[in-house]
């Protein structure tokens, strides 16, 4: 074994100047490599053009439910809330007058009748004894216009018992229209019909719900240029689709179509209406509700499209960063005109081919030389076929020395003292 005290002591003050001198120099690694960033390449796609607009939905139909004859409502017969069907019972009047003034008027009817036939059997026996002068003209034109008048008045008193039958069955209050009705707005023992039509309740339709949206007519108008200029082509009849948005930003899960765009201007608002149709058979869409609308209006068939963190927004507008000529950082501007998912539809700034820095932003800045690799989506599933390596053993905590090889062997206790004794 080697002691230090063999060394004379003027070779260790030697080696310890030479350590001093070793650690004060800095070590020259290797320059620094160009930062990595992740691009897409630029490439012009069939996008469809979508606009995101505010809207209201409103009741597919509506109907107020009246009182049409005045009297005591005696009972409710429907739970608040509930869905009806055209014709069920909803309130029912006190019918007791109108059944008095129903069977008067079949009483008047009956006597209209009888007179009437009486005045036709009088006509029958003067007929044939006008004809051999065995009564006077005057007599036979007199039984004819009492003939008449019996007909007439049996004509009214039928027409009077239309009436009171109609008064009779206005006691009973039916829906107008299938659908939800709300809450009632009279109880039992209301006197209701007294002058005006009570309103008893109201009953929507909202399977299917109309979905009034609002559009800038400056937009609609730069949407028709466009159309008529070629930049985009009309989105056929299996294209054009609206999508919801509720009010907690989930999307509706169910598509639906636009009807018609209103041809007039608001002059308050300066915005054309549209009305689209969607199902609802969950009910999950109310009237009133706030919602937002996606409404695809056309197609454009050279879309250029990066994704929404590719684009810089600053007070001087929108920009990205390619990867330019010797793999430097360049900066260009750009306009987005709309949005196609979870990405922005270039308008302007950006060509097929460019390479659009998607990752790495904070890192460069224009000018410097990077290293570009493709971006890969993190909504991508994993490649499939490619596994990924299982991590390695760890050692147990607090065991400091490495693990023995598989075939090793214990060793024994005399070389484990011998060991020691070392």
């Amino acid at each position: 074994m080697i002691s230090l005290s063999t060394f004379p002591k003027a070779g260790l003050v030697a080696a310890a100047i030479l350590l001093t001198a070793a650690c004060g120099q800095k070590p020259q690694g290797p320059a620094p490599s160009a930062p990595e960033v992740a691009i897409i390449t630029a490439a012009p796609e069939r996008l469809a053009v979508t606009n995101e607009l505010p809207g209201r939905l409103e009741a597919n139909r509506t109907a107020q439910v009246r009182a049409r004859v005045a009297g005591i409502v005696q009972k409710r017969t429907f739970t608040e809330g509930s869905d009806v069907k055209e014709g069920q019972v909803l309130f029912r009047i006190d019918p007791r007058s109108y059944q008095a003034s129903y069977e008067s008027a079949e009483a008047t009817l009956a006597r209209a009748e009888a007179n009437h036939t009486q005045a036709s059997l009088k006509l029958q026996r003067y007929k044939p004894l006008v004809e051999i002068n065995a009564i006077s003209k005057q007599e036979f034109d007199d039984a004819t216009a009492a003939q008449k008048q019996a007909a007439a008045e049996v004509a009214a008193a039928k027409a009077a018992r239309t009436n009171a039958g109609l008064s009779l069955g206005y006691a009973t209050v039916t829906a107008p229209i299938s659908g939800r009705i709300g809450r009632a707005l009279v109880t039992e023992g209301a006197l209701v019909g007294q002058g005006d039509a009570t309103p008893l309740a109201q009953i929507q339709q909202i399977d299917p719900i109309y979905v009034n949206l609002t559009q800038s007519s400056s937009e609609l108008a730069q949407l028709r240029q466009a159309l008529q200029s070629g930049q985009l082509q009309g989105a056929g009849p299996g294209e054009a689709k609206v999508k919801l948005i509720m009010e907690d930003g989930t999307p509706y899960p169910l598509a639906g179509r636009l009807l018609f765009s209103d041809m007039v201007v608001d002059e308050t608002t300066g915005a054309v209406t549209l009305r689209a149709l969607f199902p609802n058979p969950k009910r999950m869409l109310l009237p009133g509700m706030f919602v937002r609308a996606q409404l695809q209006q056309a197609v454009n068939q050279q879309a250029i499209a990066v994704p929404m963190q590719a684009v810089l927004r600053t007070s001087d507008g929108a920009s990205v960063m390619v990867v330019g000529e010797g793999d430097k950082v360049e900066t260009r501007r750009v306009t987005t005109v709309s949005s196609a998912g979870d990405r922005w539809i270039i308008g302007e700034g950006l060509k097929p081919g460019d390479r659009v820095i998607v990752e790495g932003l904070q890192k460069v800045r224009p000018g410097v030389p990077v290293r570009a690799v493709e971006w890969q989506s993190k909504a991508q599933p994993t490649t499939p076929g490619v596994q990924q390596p299982a991590p390695a053993a760890q050692p147990a905590a607090g065991n400091d020395k490495s693990a023995a090889p598989a075939d090793s062997k214990p060793a024994s206790a005399a070389e484990s003292n011998a060991a020691k004794k070392e």
